[in-house]
């Protein structure tokens, strides 16, 4: 998490005019002109859109006919629900039929996200070899359909698809976005709110930062008071709170429905203080600190030399694991100021085998990289561009040795840096983030020495030191949140910033349908409300 504490509708207005030749996204437009086809709004880019014939139109005959599966319908359903209340159509899902909108399951080179969509006079076909495509699919025909059909009340049509062809599939497995639930709790509800966000613009991970210095935000039956004392502050000095065994699962469940996959931190070492506080053995010295509500890091550190921490460390792993049908378990590991060099090694190997042991591949922040990273395990890179050439080097050195890379640099993707010195709420440690440079570089080439092939993909931090509300975590991740997911998604020859503000720009109706409070940067071109 690191550094992040140094210091304290689309296509609103179809364009509806058949074209006769194919366009493909990754040939780049000329800078500054949008390219000419009905469906070149779509954000993240798609990998390659053929425009042509005449838009299908969406009307109250309209059915959506899906493949005979518990997948296929649960998404048709998920359509449906989207649909229903600004038309005001019944849309009935039905596995019998022609024409309409059809969910398709098929093999095909769609890989186990990508899809193809059909749209034409006669029906739009959303084609996937996996569920996960079918969902991602669904995505982009939200965003060719007037942003109006994003409201809960019933809208004024048309209901139209522009015709054509998208095919699609993302660059990269890992497109995710990490929620701090420990520095403000946020509810089971408003965790909800941000995934359906998350789920727009085909984010495929949610890591969540479930306990830190200020709270302790999970359930642990073995460790009880991790939540009853632990949990019971947050920045400021509020009430905090934590998630039941019922409450995780949920949220787990409700990601899965949108096709995220829940990646739960444990931050350890270091930001451990929470759970120091809530059991005096855990502390070297075997006196529990205050609760914490602070916002300073890097002073706190489980007891590396405790065989009482390794107890707890499994037991804690234990049950979240047995929870997390995910594969991975995030452990942290940065900003462990308050631990030797020789201690760091030390726990990590002892706890690194834990998280295998309980059949999950580790996460952890690049610090990782200083110690041993397990086979198969992944370093979180939250460096800047203005880092030392050594630390760069041994994270660069541990991706040549087979550690996979996250990229999540803080003066890029960090969605808690201000915009600019007026922004309101955030941080500033790492400079000001405006919604260009959160879009501008290339996830490929970021780390010199670090192969491409070890890039597993991006995510996007949100940390809560500042953050509250669901309104103040919208408007910091907005708009640079479809940046971050565009980077994950689209091809590196779709990278374009003057198309991209114009794609951006066109999101801004949607985010008004959908009651989201965006940051209006100025180098976007929205339009006039």
């Amino acid at each position: 998490m690191g550094q992040h504490h140094r210091t304290t509708r689309l296509l609103g207005s179809l364009l509806l005019v058949a074209t006769a030749s194919a366009f493909s996204v990754a040939a780049k437009p000329t800078a500054g002109t949008p390219a000419a086809t009905p469906l070149d709004r779509v954000v993240p880019a798609p990998a390659s859109v053929t425009p042509g014939g005449p838009p299908y139109r969406i009307t109250h005959d309209t059915h959506i006919l899906v493949d005979d599966s518990p997948e296929a319908r649960e998404i048709g359903a998920y359509l449906a629900e989207l649909l229903r209340p600004s038309t005001g159509y019944r849309l009935p899902v039905t596995t019998h039929g022609r024409g309409g909108i059809r969910l398709r399951l098929a093999k095909g080179p769609f890989g186990a996200e990508g899809y193809r969509l059909d749209s034409g006079a006669k029906g739009v076909t959303i084609t996937a070899a996996q569920p996960a495509g079918l969902f991602h699919g669904v995505q982009t025909l939200r965003q060719l359909l007037p942003a109006a059909v994003e409201e809960d009340s019933v809208q004024r049509g048309p209901w139209l698809v522009a015709g054509g062809t998208v095919r699609d599939r993302p660059r990269y497995g890992w497109r995710g976005a990490m929620l701090d639930v420990s520095r403000h709790f946020f509810t089971v509800d408003q965790v909800k709110r941000t995934i359906d966000q998350l789920a727009l613009y085909k984010v495929n991970k949610l890591h969540l930062h479930l306990s830190d210095d200020q709270g302790w935000r999970t359930a642990v039956d073995s460790w009880p008071r991790l939540t009853a004392h632990g949990g019971s502050t947050e920045v400021g000095g509020g009430p905090g709170g934590f998630y039941t065994k019922a409450d995780y699962q949920e949220i787990v469940r409700y990601a899965s429905s949108r096709y995220l996959e829940v990646v739960p931190e444990i931050d350890m070492p270091g930001h451990t203080n929470a759970a120091l506080a809530s059991y005096a053995d855990l502390n070297c010295d075997g006196v529990a600190p205050p609760l914490y509500s602070g916002t300073e890091v890097g002073f706190s550190s489980l007891c590396v030399s405790k065989e009482i921490t390794y107890d707890f460390v499994d037991d804690v792993i234990r049950e979240l694991a047995a929870l997390t049908p995910g594969r991975y378990l995030h452990i942290g590991g940065d900003e462990a100021n308050s631990t030797s060099h020789e201690d760091y090694v030390k726990f990590m190997d002892r706890v690194q085998p834990i998280v295998a042991e309980y059949g999950k591949t580790v996460v952890g922040w690049h610090q990782l990289t200083g110690a041993t990273p397990a086979k198969g395990a992944l370093a979180q890179y939250w460096g800047l561009d203005s880092d030392s050439a050594e630390e760069k080097a041994q994270v660069a050195k541990a991706a040549q040795n087979g550690t996979g890379l996250i990229l999540s640099p803080a003066d890029r993707i960090y969605l808690d840096m201000k915009y600019d010195e007026d922004t309101p709420l955030g941080l500033s440690w790492a400079g000001y983030v405006d919604v260009r440079r959160a879009y501008d570089w290339d996830p490929g080439a970021y780390l010199a020495g670090a192969p491409a092939s070890a890039v597993q993909g991006v995510e996007a931090p949100l940390w809560t030191e500042t953050l509250a509300t669901s309104a103040d975590l919208e408007y910091m991740a907005f708009p640079r949140l479809a940046g971050a997911a565009e980077l994950g998604w689209s091809p590196p020859a779709t990278h374009d910033w003057d198309a991209y503000k114009v794609r951006l720009a066109a999101q801004g109706p949607r985010w008004d349908a959908l009651g989201i409070g965006y940051h209006r940067a100025p180098e976007v071109p929205w339009p006039a409300r």
